[in-house]
């Protein structure tokens, strides 16, 4: 059974199977209905949930284990931001379980990490079950991520990741062009922002979402299985974009060799992707369209 707190949460009850001792939590936020489950093989796995939706996949004993294959991506281009082992300044906008925190915090001992999440609920009961390592140097802020990144110093961080959702849709204010001139304000010369963005066919919000990088940022690539890129289904994408060249043949190397295999595109190519689309601004700018209900089932 799982363990629920508060009046407006609802027990979800779990086959339990290869669990041992371990309960689901679930609890609501202010996102929704966020359930804390544990992974049937991995004895210190836990999968975040949302309104049903995964969110993220933690494994307390192995934070260097990524799960889901759009945090991998995510994964490989924070392993190749900066020579290995060297710390890093990371952000992180949208917070989840902290996956991709304690990812940098475990191959990067001496990083420093900052976390940015407006769910304030959803972090408390993230540090209460889920919690981070007191020897990781990363702070977590419970505020707005456009506006917790106006604060911010110029030229703060090697690295900003850009993960945040609400009711599994990215908020319209992140998708604009005066949002990518804010976070390359905030990113070194050399720094690097990658986004988780989801789209389906036709694709519309993801072409969009590539000219208006392009519109602030010189050096551009995109990580995503083959069929969202053809249009097939539903799915996640990963934009990577940097003021210098990035690691293209590397990037390629590793997203190819995954469990599930992705595509780079890059280039010429990746600016045909965008068949045209405008690049979107805060006058324009609407959220990402949502999942399709059968995505989750």
């Amino acid at each position: 059974m799982a363990r629920s707190r508060g009046g407006k949460q609802q027990a979800r009850k779990g086959d339990g199977a290869g669990r041992g001792s371990r309960e689901s939590v679930v609890e609501s936020v202010d996102g929704g209905l966020a359930e804390l489950i544990p992974d049937r093989d991995r004895p210190a796995g836990w999968t975040l949930l949302l309104d049903g939706a995964p969110q993220s996949h933690v494994d307390l004993d192995d934070p260097a284990h990524l799960s889901f294959e759009y945090q991998r991506r995510i994964g490989h281009v924070l392993d190749l931001a900066a020579d290995r082992g060297r710390p890093i300044q990371a952000l992180h906008l949208g917070g989840g379980a902290f996956t991709l925190a304690r990812y940098v915090a475990a191959t990067r001992p001496r990083a420093t990490q900052q976390i940015v999440e407006r769910d304030g609920p959803l972090v408390q009961l993230v540090r209460r079950e889920l919690p981070l390592d007191p020897g990781a140097r990363i702070r977590v802020r419970t505020a707005d991520a456009r506006e917790a990144l106006g604060k911010l110093p110029e030229a703060w961080a090697d690295v900003l990741v850009a993960d945040v959702f609400s009711g599994a849709r990215t908020p319209a204010h992140l998708t604009s062009t005066e949002f990518l001139t804010e976070v390359r304000r905030v990113l070194r010369p050399t720094g690097t922002y990658v986004a988780n963005l989801a789209d389906g066919p036709p694709l519309t919000h993801l072409r969009a979402q590539i000219a208006t990088a392009a519109a602030v940022f010189p050096e551009l690539a995109l990580i995503a299985d083959p069929t969202v890129l053809r249009g097939k289904r539903f799915g996640n994408a990963v934009l990577v974009a940097s003021a210098v060249p990035l690691p293209v043949a590397e990037l390629t190397r590793r997203a190819a060799g995954d469990p599930h295999p992705g595509r780079v595109e890059h280039g010429r190519d990746l600016l045909s992707f965008t068949g045209g689309a405008s690049p979107v601004t805060d006058a324009t700018a609407k959220a990402s369209p949502a999942p399709p209900a059968s995505v989750f089932r």
